[in-house]
């Protein structure tokens, strides 16, 4: 029986050599990212508690952009995927060119939304409650966050264009370099522009706005110049743009596999931020502490969001290459992998949960929230993982439909609505509520592992 379990559940050196090298890089920059973030956190968190508030509620909003990117983007990189595992290169060409226009097309449409709405959306999340805080002083903080802010998405969109085009064809670690270099830009702009250090005017957030725009077109930069200078040994990025006018087959069949998963991910941002705005009833203090949590959170996730990329990565490019018994056994060794992995880091959060919310300046009421909210992350680590990687296993072999139905339509259906008759209809605790919310996702975890037994997901969608 154990010889059986080590089989299905453990690889070999060379399978973990070969995860290790794909999902390494992507750790790194993940891990740069958010302890930057962290740490960009912390020094906006040390001017106050309203000033920490406004830039996490536009954070949210920001988020959504993000979400919607990269659902813009990775729905057809499922195809990308696979043409790399056949060796396509004419294919991933037309991927890129149909991502070059879903990109566009989002990035104008949120910016259009966020400037004529940005203070409505800010002000949803901002509610009177006898903890206290400055509302108006929360809502002009966010609203000169986002002022800034909005010039960085079109970096944002084009680093996404090439570094997933790159993640998918197996190169990890120039969006690594990248991104590790500009989150160090960020963290030194920070600390120069937020308190005014060597000269330059004390900005606050205002500063942390700045530092994040420029640090995101530095990122931006190295991408282009990199793959502009490797086009002889990555052939794919020849002739990139030597027509933007993509095949109507192509197209068709990209927007009908990927347009499922644009609008999920775009819907589970929104659940994901109508969560938050049901937290935040309970008061200023609850935002302040879930800003908390979830920033630690982010930093400890690193290593089951690149599992993700990596299921992504290896059974797309496996399935494309129609070995869909390997695609099988592998993809249960980096779900095992990744839950086993989640449980330890788990531990670990819970073990310093009381140490991260002292560094910030607030009040004790903020701090303990925080520190409850982490435990309570901790301990959902390891489903989140399995949740995680479920997912991007459906997603790997183009069931975008079902990928669908499985993420967004259960926040938006049993989640949110949980959330709201808990936090309106009852007077538990902020923490039991959110413990709550995340139990929920125990039937979402039974409904992940009857679709991966049945292996709906073995499917090869480029021949």
């Amino acid at each position: 029986m154990l010889r059986r379990f080590k089989e299905k559940y453990i690889g070999d050196s060379a399978f973990y050599k070969m995860l290790i090298g794909i999902t390494l890089p992507i750790i790194i920059q993940n891990a740069m990212t958010n302890f930057v973030s962290l740490l960009d956190n912390i020094m906006v968190g040390r001017l106050g508690t309203e000033q920490m508030s406004g830039v996490s509620i536009v954070n949210t909003l920001v988020f959504v952009y993000y979400l919607f990117i990269f659902g813009g983007l990775s729905g057809v990189g499922i195809f990308t995927a696979q043409y790399f595992g056949c060796r396509d290169d004419e294919g991933i060409r037309q991927t890129f060119r149909y991502k070059l226009w879903m990109g566009f097309i989002i990035t104008v449409a949120f910016t259009c939304v966020m400037m004529f709405y940005g203070d409505e959306l800010i002000g949803l999340y901002l509610t009177s409650s006898s903890d206290g805080g400055n509302l108006e002083a929360t809502l002009m903080f966010g609203m000169e966050y986002l002022g800034i802010i909005f010039f960085m998405l079109p970096a944002v969109y084009i680093t996404q264009l090439y570094t997933s085009t790159l993640r998918e064809c197996g190169e990890t670690k120039v969006p690594m370099i990248a991104g590790v270099v500009a989150v160090i830009v960020n963290l030194i702009l920070d600390y120069i522009l937020i308190f005014g250090k060597l000269g330059a005017p004390e900005m606050g957030v205002k500063g942390a706005a700045l530092a994040t725009v420029i640090s995101r077109y530095i990122e931006m930069l190295i991408v282009i110049i990199w793959c502009m200078r490797n086009k002889d040994t990555h052939t794919y990025l020849k002739g990139m743009y030597s027509t933007i006018i993509i095949p109507w087959e192509s197209t068709k069949k990209f927007f009908i596999t990927g347009i499922p998963l644009l609008i999920n991910e775009g819907l589970w941002s929104i659940g994901v931020a109508m969560l938050n705005q049901a937290y935040s009833l309970r008061g200023l203090n609850v935002v302040a502490g879930l800003n908390i949590s979830n920033t630690i959170n982010n930093l400890f996730s690193i290593v089951f969001i690149a599992m993700g990329d990596a299921v992504a990565i290896i059974i797309g490019q496996y399935l494309g290459a129609n070995e869909m018994e390997r695609a099988k056994k592998e993809d249960t060794k980096i779900i095992a992998f990744s839950i086993f992995t989640s449980v330890v880091i788990g531990a670990l959060m819970i073990l310093f949960s009381g140490i991260f919310p002292m560094v910030y300046n607030t009040n004790d009421a903020a701090r303990l929230i925080a520190t409850q909210f982490i435990i309570v992350h901790a301990v959902a680590m390891p489903k989140e993982a399995f949740l995680h990687t479920s997912y991007f296993t459906i997603r790997a072999g183009g069931r975008t439909f079902i990928t669908f139905l499985f993420d967004s339509v259960f926040i938006l259906l049993i989640s949110v609505p949980l959330a709201n008759f808990l936090v309106r209809c009852t007077n538990l605790q902020p923490v039991v509520i959110f413990a709550l919310v995340h139990t929920a996702d125990l039937l979402k975890c039974a409904v992940g592992y009857l679709l991966i037994k049945k292996e709906v997901w073995i499917k090869n969608i480029v021949n």
